[in-house]
């Protein structure tokens, strides 16, 4: 008998596709802005999130959802801050998939209720291939690149640069330190993503932040009008 091979991915997304189909419907009802937070392990997601909301809270109520392959270490560090965090442990698995972020989801209701909370921050799995190909009911996803990581990225992971709705450049503070071309880089997106807004910021320091926030709140308040 020849030899059959079964494709198992286009059921795999097209089951993710409906799932987070529903989900988008859920945050709408909720009224809940979902910003899907991307980046390789060590970009500084954790630490933006952390700066973001420290300059949101006064204005809206956020939560976290958080994407690891193992530990809860920052999840800790978000409740620390006084958001509300649910921990996804996926045991291996690169990505986060739209059935994990519903059972979040229904955590964060149970636990604070979705109707609370204007802004959900999803941290996903560090890794620059997998998560793009899955949505997770999103408004917004926000790819961030740190500085040591080198401005050929763009060039190396086209996908996850084209897919995003904003781009952010982190850890400015010690481009100093680095071989970063800025010229590179912005040529580089300017052929892939030139439509999505561009932030150089850091995280840790808080240039740039002003800007990044104000945009991202105008972005919650268009979508809650």
């Amino acid at each position: 008998m020849a030899a059959r091979t079964i494709d198992i991915a286009q059921p795999v997304l097209s089951r993710n596709e409906r799932m987070a189909a529903e989900l988008r419907a859920r945050f709408r009802a909720s009224r809940t802005f979902v910003v899907n937070v991307l980046s390789s392990p060590g970009s500084g997601k954790t630490s933006m999130i952390l700066a973001t909301h420290e300059r949101l809270r006064e204005r809206f109520r956020c939560a976290v959802i958080e994407g690891d392959i193992a530990s809860d270490v920052d999840a800790l560090a978000v409740k620390a801050a006084g958001m509300p965090a649910i921990q996804i442990n996926t045991g291996g698995l690169c990505h986060l998939e739209a059935a994990m972020i519903g059972q979040a989801a229904d955590a964060l209701d149970e636990a604070v209720g979705l109707d609370a909370l204007d802004v959900v921050f999803i941290e996903n799995v560090g890794n620059l291939v997998c998560p793009v190909d899955f949505d997770l009911g999103e408004n917004l996803s926000v790819m961030l690149l740190s500085v040591p990581e080198g401005d050929d990225k763009p060039l190396k992971y086209p996908g996850i640069f084209q897919h995003a709705g904003a781009l952010l450049l982190n850890k400015m503070d010690v481009a100093p330190a680095f071989d970063f071309n800025m010229d590179c880089y912005g040529a580089a997106l300017d052929g892939l993503n030139p439509c999505a807004p561009r932030f150089c910021v850091s995280a840790t320091r808080g240039d740039g932040m002003d800007a990044w926030c104000a945009w991202l709140a105008g972005q919650v308040e268009a979508a809650r009008a």
